[in-house]
């Protein structure tokens, strides 16, 4: 699947199977996502892999739109650390662009996944570190949950918008 396929295909899945995802995948996604663009490569980024059910289970208690989790075989929370910036701000930024390369990487594998935010609210920040012991200076940002997909959707979805793009000035 070549890049321009991939972006115009990935769509966000919510339903998985109970297939097993091989832990080579799951490496090529974390390494597609460090491979992101981020502001004077400082990589604020740390992520944690959760495949333990009773943890996957658990995080519907404190992120109402996360029910998926119980379904899908991992999920993947990307946290930034601002700790780790030269840029101060930027984290936020370069978190964005590591969960974009992990979604595309989930599709370019035939995996599922779906972006889930947690920051900025901050129950949902709290949630996650309190599951899963992160750090005070880590914030959690996105939770990825995957697996090989249970659903179908439409190969594209148009959203190109002439009405949005403007030339040299507003």
């Amino acid at each position: 699947m070549d890049a321009i396929q991939a972006l115009f295909s990935r769509r966000s899945i919510r339903k998985y199977t109970s297939d097993a995802v091989a832990a080579t995948a799951v490496r090529e996604i974390l390494e597609a996502a460090m491979s992101a663009p981020s502001a004077g490569n400082q990589q604020p980024w740390h992520f944690v892999v959760i495949t333990q059910k009773n943890l996957l289970d658990r995080i519907p208690e404190f992120h109402p739109h996360a029910l998926m989790c119980r379904e899908a075989q991992l999920a993947i929370l990307v946290c930034g650390d601002p700790s780790l910036e030269k840029h101060a701000g930027y984290w936020v930024q370069d978190c964005a662009a590591a969960t974009e390369n992990l979604l595309v990487a989930v599709h370019a594998q035939g995996l599922g996944g779906v972006w889930v935010g947690v920051y900025p609210r901050e129950e949902r920040v709290v949630g996650f570190r309190k599951l899963l012991n992160i750090p005070e200076q880590v914030i959690p940002f996105a939770v990825i949950p995957i697996g090989h997909p249970a659903e179908q959707k439409p190969l594209r979805s148009d959203r190109y918008n002439e009405a949005r793009i403007h030339k040299n000035t507003w």
